[in-house]
């Protein structure tokens, strides 16, 4: 495919904007649906709801082992731990933040498992990034603790989904993505029967609440289908070093759609962690214009 170096139009920009804007929303729109929907079993409705865009979309051309892989490691494992951890307690903007540390696990994981070798400016933009993490870690309560922990797992998770997908070759985003969604319900809704149990799963489908639906229709359909068909349209009209970083956006959107809509303070330890992870992203965005 075929990219073009030209400056963005306004709709392109507004487009993109808009994506990352939505990406970010979302973190606040799991933390309202888990408190009305079993996490897992959110999780599992989010997929089911995708799902049946395979009658649209056409399959991915890669092997069926590396979609299988790919919705595991996405949709069950990166998802679960995040969904559980935002139930547990981690607020949706850390959460929004905190996940973006994928980019370092991502990085690492292609050095150990690809042989890519990472550019000096990504190294120092990932030891940056988690003295940030550190730095955040050490200002949470004992309490909190394991929600963090659970959604630092979730980042390496989709790390791993990652490695996946770039084993998978050069793939079209939204089919892959499309086409994995249909691994990971079943998988999800065993595990929510056996840790949430199946009088929490009746309560939330035979008495759905307005916010825990939306929450379902919200994840699934802008965040999933639109966000993707859009990025990955825009992936494939410009150069990657002109779409990624307004990816960097999705923790702004996150933490300020915290702020706003769930009252979430922002302390001193965070706001000083946070400034180490989005400098230490941005060194590694603009680091990958390097060959690797």
């Amino acid at each position: 495919m075929v990219t073009r170096a030209r400056a963005m139009p306004i709709r392109d920009l507004v487009l993109a904007v808009a994506v990352v804007a939505i990406w970010g929303f979302n973190f606040v729109v799991i933390k309202v649906g888990v408190a009305d929907v079993p996490p897992l079993l959110l999780t599992a409705l989010r997929f089911l709801f995708v799902a049946p865009f395979v009658f649209l979309v056409p399959p991915p051309r890669t092997r069926a082992r590396h979609v299988v892989a790919f919705g595991l490691t996405l949709g069950v494992v990166k998802f679960g731990l995040l969904f559980v951890g935002i139930k547990a307690g981690m607020p949706a903007g850390l959460s929004s933040l905190i996940l973006q540390i994928q980019a370092f696990f991502t990085i690492g994981l292609a050095f150990l498992v690809l042989g890519e070798r990472p550019a000096p400016l990504q190294i120092a933009g990932g030891v940056v990034a988690l003295l940030g993490v550190g730095v955040i870690a050490a200002g949470q309560p004992s309490a909190a603790l394991l929600p963090f922990l659970l959604v630092v797992a979730a980042a390496f998770f989709w790390g791993v989904a990652n490695i996946v997908a770039k084993r998978a070759g050069p793939v079209d985003m939204l089919s892959f993505i499309v086409w994995a969604s249909l691994v990971p319900p079943l998988p999800l809704i065993a595990l929510s029967l056996a840790f949430e149990g199946p009088q929490a799963i009746a309560a939330a489908i035979t008495a759905p609440t307005l916010t825990g639906f939306g929450a379902v229709l919200y994840l699934a359909f802008p965040s999933t289908v639109f966000g993707f068909a859009v990025w990955n349209r825009l992936m494939g009209t410009y150069k990657a070093a002109t779409i990624a970083p307004f990816s960097l956006l999705v923790p702004v959107f996150g933490i300020a759609g915290g702020a706003l809509v769930l009252g979430e303070r922002i302390g001193p330890a965070v706001i000083a962690g946070a400034a180490l992870i989005v400098a230490g992203l941005a060194g590694t965005v603009f680091g990958a214009r390097r060959p690797g």
